[in-house]
């Protein structure tokens, strides 16, 4: 049986086994890019809707405690796209949709170093959590009439020791296995490595998501195999050249975040992401991008679409 190495993910074109030549039909290998953060504001979530019209997505995640989220949600149900749509769970923005007076400093959420330092130390107030979980999946299908196709966390909180265990559970009870997926933010080490880029954070989400994947698989869900996209965020940098780390040493179902979108007036005072955002956008929408993929022998699918 013919072996390549074990951080490719794609087989050779052509196997020689016995002195024979044999040529692959060449495929093309999908992997599935997200943009988080739809909802957050207009401008974020219309620049998600341009990479979205012009297939540059295939995946969005929906963030739906702010005041946005409504009218911002049926305008995406409405169009229609061929895409997984999914709940941004968050925990660390803004304010929760319903009381949480141990969990909530005058009503507004933790930073999430305050968050996973609870988690760590397990003195989550768990029954709130809870609640707000259940909260936020009922307003995303109040809005797209439907459970969400995936589940992820804002800031990656939907990995987080004892939190996980309470999302499972709530999506458990609601019959949803085997009909959403979940964001596995970690991250084979090995992968982490031959990327070369942001492994700080790679490393750090991969320490916090511990076994999460395992769990969630034996709790009934599919999770992504390989992630990618870290960013520090910082608009001095090449994002197209990123971006090209984030194909290296893919996994068999490779998941790749993004955060694409117009900055305006009300991003500014909720967000310290701003600028990067039209960075990503511009690349996105770009020629290059469409390049890239075809260099690479990649094209975009929902995460549990199989190769064609």
């Amino acid at each position: 049986m013919p072996q390549w190495g074990m951080l490719k993910s794609e087989p050779p074109a052509i196997w020689r086994i016995r002195g024979t030549i044999f040529k692959v039909m060449s495929t093309k290998a999908i992997i599935t890019l997200c943009a988080d953060d739809y909802g957050l504001t207009y401008g974020v979530s219309r620049g998600i809707i341009e990479a979205l019209s012009a297939g540059r997505l295939s995946a969005v995640s929906a963030l739906v405690t702010g005041p946005r989220w409504p009218a911002l949600g049926h305008e995406l149900m409405r169009r229609g796209f061929d895409a997984d749509i999914g709940l941004h769970l968050n925990l660390t923005l803004g304010k929760p949709l319903g009381p949480m007076p141990q969990f909530t400093k005058d009503g507004v959420f933790p930073p999430i170093r305050e968050l996973v330092r609870a988690a760590r130390k397990g003195k989550l107030p768990l029954p709130e959590i809870r609640a707000e979980i259940s909260r936020q999946l009922d307003r995303f299908e109040a809005v797209t009439g439907r459970p969400p196709d995936f589940v992820d966390g804002h800031q990656h909180v939907q990995v987080l020791p004892d939190l996980k265990d309470e999302l499972l559970g709530e999506l458990a009870q609601r019959g949803l296995r085997g009909r959403c997926w979940l964001r596995d933010s970690g991250d084979a080490l090995l992968r982490i490595l031959a990327r070369g880029a942001q492994i700080k954070k790679a490393l750090i989400l991969r320490q916090l998501a511990q076994e999460f994947g395992r769990e969630a698989w034996l709790a009934g869900f599919e999770v992504n195999r390989g992630f990618s996209g870290f960013s520090d965020f910082r608009p001095g940098k090449d994002y197209a050249k990123l971006f090209r780390t984030y194909l290296r040493a893919r996994g068999s179902r490779h998941l790749i975040m993004c955060h694409p979108g117009h900055v305006d007036a009300e991003l500014r005072e909720l967000d310290p992401v701003t600028v990067t955002r039209e960075q990503e956008l511009a690349f996105l929408l770009s020629p290059g991008f469409e390049k890239l993929l075809a260099e690479k022998g990649l094209k975009l699918g929902r995460l549990l679409a199989k190769a064609a």
